[in-house]
């Protein structure tokens, strides 16, 4: 039976990689400095690097079921989205952090039904994005509100991480909440100034924070000040 994954490496190598070569060569020699650091969900649909248009050097990305963060606890616990979080922030210097969910989620669905007993560890990781569930059955109007509100809980989770938070008061990172609409090829970003999600064809700004609490009235995102 043909391998498949292995004709794909040979033909990375044969194929697309002399095209990067140099490219390569000097992200060895220099050390990589992305200036992104990518939070996206896991599913296969969301492709950053075909979003973004980046290229080999200029994402540090962390992908993980729902496009989750944990809370900032001091716990130091193994976990690594905490970790790439820090490392991005600490050492790489980044200078925007992105969270970017999307339409169709299986995570989001999954929180409104039953997880396998199977599965003791995703039903735990949908912890992280309850908060954003609504009282309702989930129709594709609910699912999708509860898509964008879940990204906009992350980002009030990046503000508790301390070294987030202040360079984000410092004007050293800007924050950018994402929903990917997989059928129609756009993203709706968040505009912290309207409140709401507004598709990128449209939008004045990529999404840029600082992002406080906030709370719902008649389907409109209120921000409490701080």
């Amino acid at each position: 039976m043909p391998d498949e994954l292995l004709d794909r490496l040979r033909r990375f190598h044969d194929d697309a990689f002399p095209q990067y070569r140099q490219q390569f060569q000097d992200l060895v020699d220099e050390g990589q400095h992305p200036t992104t650091l990518f939070i996206g969900c896991s599913d296969s649909r969301l492709v950053p690097y075909l979003l973004t248009g980046a290229g080999p050097g200029e994402l540090f990305l962390v992908r993980n079921v729902g496009a989750f963060i944990p809370p900032y606890d001091g716990s130091h616990g193994h976990h690594g989205t905490t970790a790439a979080i820090e490392f991005a922030v600490l050492n790489l210097k980044v200078q925007r952090i992105i969270v970017c969910g999307h339409s169709h989620c299986g995570a989001i669905k999954a929180m409104y039904g039953e997880v396998s007993p199977e599965a003791p560890n995703l039903e735990r990781w949908l912890d992280l994005g309850r908060e954003a569930l609504l009282p309702v059955q989930p129709g594709p109007e609910a699912l999708r509100r509860t898509e964008q509100r879940a990204v906009i809980l992350q980002l009030e989770r990046l503000m508790e991480y301390p070294m987030v938070r202040s360079r984000v008061q410092a004007g050293q990172i800007s924050l950018h909440g994402w929903h990917y609409v997989i059928e129609e090829g756009e993203v709706h970003v968040f505009d912290v100034k309207t409140g709401g999600f507004v598709p990128a064809s449209l939008a004045d700004n990529s999404g840029t924070g600082p992002y406080h609490p906030y709370v719902e009235h008649d389907g409109q995102v209120l921000l409490d000040e701080l």
